[in-house]
């Protein structure tokens, strides 16, 4: 179905959702919704004329679509009321895919790095004055939003395959940055995310392009006897960055490959200047401060173990004279359990590590898994890991650490409120 011009959104404060309403209003739609929590990202939307009511809401008067996020199930009382009331229904990657119809789209996918990726593409665009549209997994300090309005030709959106919603995409130019088992509540394995990516790569036309790595021996396997071209972005030059660690340097070596990939006319000086100049986002190892004794203070949205090593590693080489306190909030119970040892491993390379009770997100509570499970097991391996049962706890821990120490809170929950506590 065509989008039509009033929408109803529910979980509107979704780093996607959110994006999407500001899409929606940047092309003349009524848009307002709901969500259970207040945020930083759902007062971005009320500044921006977008109402948005917390914990309790009803449909609109004259609502014509309801939009919902992944995270809110068929038996919600919003959704119920609007089937009740005749009005039709969409996820956020059905109606993003709507709206991607007649613009040449650019989507950037995989396991890690997409959102950096993403923000600087976008970057790179808009500062070549190609006057991109984009929508990015986080708020992207260089424009302090997680969308970017520009004209309706250009498309740049990050792409999950989290329930095979890039499927739901057909982009002239597909990058994958990477790919690793994730999403173990839908992909039982390996194997199943690979035929995922297989069929997103199938769909890209031979006129198209696929920006990856074709030596990884994953990616190689799912992109065997595709149409588009490849194209391999670990070769690209790039120049010194504002972010810390290699895994940047790759994002940065993918976005440089795609933007040159799509406008051939884009002189190398733009792109290394706004690669350069890119500030990064919101809850990638983001400065939050001090504490009182003189600990720095970190926040990322690593979620994932290699994203957990890789943060480590990168922060280790920016600052070997510090001690890394690690402050993790494992996100969902299947992730943590299929990925257990992988987690475990990750968490002892911190000096000291520190876990949070499971965030459920959009899963029932598992007795079997839990914050002690995995700090035992990263104890086990040799790690300085304890479990800590709330926020609380947890920052009076954190404010012990004195200025030989760096503090990283990190994780997909709300672990982040916890740095904002604790930074002056």
């Amino acid at each position: 179905m065509k989008i039509p011009h009033s929408i109803y959104m529910v979980g509107i404060g979704g780093i996607g959702m959110s994006a999407l309403a500001q899409l929606l209003q940047h092309e003349g739609k009524e848009v307002s919704g709901m969500d259970r929590d207040d945020s930083p990202v759902v007062e971005m939307l009320s500044k921006k004329g977008i109402e948005v009511t917390i914990s309790v809401g009803g449909i609109t008067r004259g609502t014509e679509l309801l939009i919902y996020s992944d995270a809110v199930p068929t038996s919600n009382d919003i959704r119920t009321a609007a089937r009740e009331a005749g009005i039709p229904e969409m996820s956020y990657f059905e109606a993003l895919g709507e709206l991607s119809k007649g613009k040449r789209t650019i989507a950037v996918a995989g396991t890690h790095g997409k959102t950096t990726t993403t923000g600087m593409l976008a970057k790179i665009f808009s500062d070549a004055d190609k006057k991109p549209t984009a929508i990015v997994g986080s708020i992207v300090r260089d424009f302090g939003s997680n969308f970017l309005a520009g004209d309706d030709t250009l498309f740049v959106v990050e792409a999950c395959e989290y329930r095979d919603h890039i499927l739901k995409l057909d982009p002239e130019i597909l990058v994958i940055t990477n790919i690793e088992l994730d999403h173990t509540d839908y992909f039982p394995n390996l194997e199943a995310l690979k035929e995922t990516f297989r069929k997103a790569a199938q769909k890209v036309s031979a006129h198209g392009a696929i920006i990856t790595n074709p030596n990884d021996p994953t990616i190689a396997d799912v992109i065997k006897n595709i149409s588009a071209r490849t194209v391999d972005y670990t070769q690209e030059e790039v120049p010194e960055l504002g972010l810390i660690g290699e895994f940047n340097r790759m994002n940065a070596r993918a976005a440089a490959a795609t933007a040159r990939v799509a406008f051939p006319d884009i002189k190398q000086g733009s792109i290394d200047r706004a690669l350069a100049d890119f500030k990064g986002s919101w809850r990638r190892f983001e400065y939050k401060g001090e504490t009182p004794s003189g600990a720095i203070v970190y926040d990322d949205y690593a979620h994932h173990p290699t994203a957990i090593s890789k943060t480590i590693e990168a922060t280790r080489e920016k600052f070997p004279e510090k001690k890394i306190v690690v402050a993790f909030h494992p996100h969902l119970y299947s992730r943590t359990r299929s990925l257990l040892r992988e987690f475990a491993l990750a968490l002892a390379n911190a000096d000291v590590a520190i876990v949070a009770p499971i965030y459920a997100a959009r899963e029932e509570v598992d007795p079997n898994i839990s914050n002690h499970v995995l700090a035992l097991e990263a104890a086990g391996l040799g790690g300085k890991v304890t479990a800590l049962d709330s926020f609380d706890q947890i920052r009076d821990e954190l404010l012990k650490f004195d200025s030989h120490h760096l503090i990283i809170t990190m994780g997909a929950g709300d672990i982040y409120k916890v740095a904002e506590q604790i930074a002056d």
